[in-house]
């Protein structure tokens, strides 16, 4: 299992996640853009499991490129009782999940869906790029319950 690269993520609570500094047991979780339909049926089926997830001894974070302020109201409106990050420091770069995307014939970057699994030593312990929404959350508690 590799190190996480170092970069900074700033948390809804006002405090900063430094990568490198993570010893608990983590599920970090990179969705495309706050308030999208896919991307609140994630976050609320990450908040639904959220119990299943703390008895296994994980703590689950949400990020993505959105405003801190934006990732606020987005924590609100569905009554998060985890905390959301916005990358301000160019961890989808890092984590190589910033990607050329594609709509309507038009291209741009945005995030890649992405779950990372982090273990308590702070290293990675798997990982899902390109995720579909519907059945995922399953998958990845399926994995966390073996990670040391």
């Amino acid at each position: 299992m590799k190190k996480l690269p170092s970069f900074n993520l700033f948390l809804t609570d006002g405090s900063t996640l430094k990568s490198l500094s993570i010893k608990t047991k983590t599920i970090l979780f990179f969705y495309p853009k706050a308030m999208t339909s896919g991307c609140s049926l994630e976050v609320q089926e990450f908040q639904n499991n959220l119990a299943k997830f703390n008895k296994i001894g994980f703590n689950i974070i949400g990020c993505s490129k959105d405003s801190i302020k934006k990732n606020i109201k987005f924590a609100k409106k569905y009554e998060l009782k985890y905390l959301l990050a916005s990358d301000l420091s160019n961890a989808c770069e890092k984590l190589n999940i910033w990607i050329e995307k594609s709509m309507y014939g038009k291209k741009y970057f945005g995030i890649d869906r992405s779950t990372f699994i982090i273990d308590s030593q702070g290293k990675f312990y798997n990982q899902w790029n390109r995720v579909k929404v519907k059945g995922h959350v399953k998958e990845v508690f399926q994995s966390a319950k073996d990670c040391p």
